[in-house]
């Protein structure tokens, strides 16, 4: 047999990161299920996960995004740092579009809901240990709803973080250092930028879409 047969015979080695137990052991039997796929190792924090990297330099990773310590996006891109061809497919519950953008955007190359793994995981798992990116048709469409020109900026995210625990405006300013007009004029520009009517609708979409975490 030749050499690139022999390859084309080499089962696509996968790293899964998620300190989730259960869901670890749901990925690892899926995947051992298939002839051309090994279960090559597994991690649960983003610092682990760039380590056992180095280590077993596997074809796919499936990447948790809400990691402990280090997050996944962190160390998605310390890995994609040291090996920029690395293929890493992230793995989240949140639907919202800002999050697969930032994903997309640190390097990611497949994109896929929790809810999805029973159906996709192993498809996704094949087009990207291709070189391919797979993105849902259901996050693409989100991705596709909302402008590039809509993006919250870090200050305006930082005000927003402040009225989601219900800091009124006077204390905002005062915490962040601001003058009171500025946080008014953040907000007016954070309702426009949401198509908010207020600052409880506000929160509303920026957990929906994935700006701040529902405390």
């Amino acid at each position: 047999m030749r050499d690139s047969e022999l390859h084309k015979t080499k089962p696509i080695k996968i790293l899964v990161v998620d300190d989730h137990p259960f869901l670890r052991e749901g990925i690892a039997a899926a995947v051992n299920g298939q002839p051309d796929m090994i279960l090559a190792g597994e991690a649960t924090t983003g610092s682990e996960a760039v380590e056992r990297y180095r280590q077993l330099v596997p074809d796919v990773v499936l990447m948790d995004l809400n990691l402990p310590g280090m997050s996944g996006i962190d160390a998605m891109q310390a890995i994609l740092q040291e090996y920029p061809a690395a293929r890493i497919v992230v793995l989240t519950a949140y639907r919202g579009d800002v999050q697969a953008l930032r994903a997309f955007r640190a390097g990611a190359a497949g994109y896929l809901l929790k809810n999805m793994l029973r159906k996709e995981l192993l498809d996704t798992i094949r087009i990207v240990s291709t070189g391919r990116k797979r993105i849902p048709d259901e996050i693409a469409a989100e991705l596709g709803r909302h402008s590039l020109d809509d993006e919250l900026t870090e200050r305006e995210l930082e005000v927003l973080r402040k009225v989601a625990k219900g800091t009124p405006n006077k204390l905002i300013a005062a915490e962040l250092e601001l003058a009171e007009p500025t946080v008014k004029s953040h907000l007016k520009n954070i309702f426009q930028k949401l198509g908010a009517n207020d600052r409880t609708h506000a929160v509303t979409i920026a957990i929906s879409r994935g700006y701040i975490g529902a405390e």
